[in-house]
């Protein structure tokens, strides 16, 4: 059975490494419900935050392919009842509106929207919360005359992970890496690539 499962992909940060990940997804035709990269609490690690709508089957074999990339440390895949996730969104509204009528006024209370710019043509509000209550708060600001929405790509913490750090550091500690090698005609730069 379909349900919404959330990737999490802890990878180098590599140029072209989204257009391999992505491919993946297009080759088998799932279509991707949002897609968020970030630093991760390492550093030179990122992170990208993958929801799909999918069979755990197949949410599986696709964790196994994004894990065979070169780039690629880990891959999770998780459960909503299994992360901590939020989205945000903003929403532009005519600031007449919000003057005039003190029913938007309690409605942008009610979802926790904070004003971020207030001008004499509109306003725009914040908020963050689950992708029903970002909906809910969009279709109930139509009416008084919604200029303009966008909501992001959803965030997301494992409940039960330690996250990549722990293991990072174990690795390292294991397999430490090659000392660097200074180049030696560094400093010679111009006399070495003349033509």
């Amino acid at each position: 059975m379909k349900q919404e499962y959330t990737i999490t992909v802890y990878t180098e940060n590599q140029v072209g490494l989204i257009t391999r990940i992505a491919i993946i997804f297009s080759r088998r035709k799932i279509n991707i419900e949002s897609i968020n990269a970030s630093p991760a609490e390492v550093e030179s690690i990122h992170r990208f935050t993958i929801v799909i709508n999918e069979t755990e089957e197949v949410v599986q074999k696709l964790a196994k392919q994004i894990e065979k990339q070169v780039d690629v440390l880990k891959v999770f895949y998780n459960t909503d009842e299994e992360i901590v996730w939020q989205e945000m969104a903003m929403y532009k509204v005519p600031t007449k509106v919000i003057a005039e009528q003190v029913k938007v006024e309690r409605l942008l209370r009610e979802y926790g929207a904070h004003a971020v710019v207030i001008r004499n043509d509109y306003t725009v509000f914040e908020t963050t919360g689950h992708r029903e209550e970002i909906d809910a708060l969009a279709e109930a600001l139509q009416p008084w005359g919604l200029i303009e929405f966008v909501r992001s790509a959803r965030i997301a913490v494992i409940k039960a992970s330690e996250g990549i750090h722990k293991a990072v550091l174990e690795f390292e500690a294991a397999k430490p890496g090659e000392p660097p090698v200074e180049n030696e005609f560094l400093d010679q730069r111009d006399e070495v690539f003349t033509m």
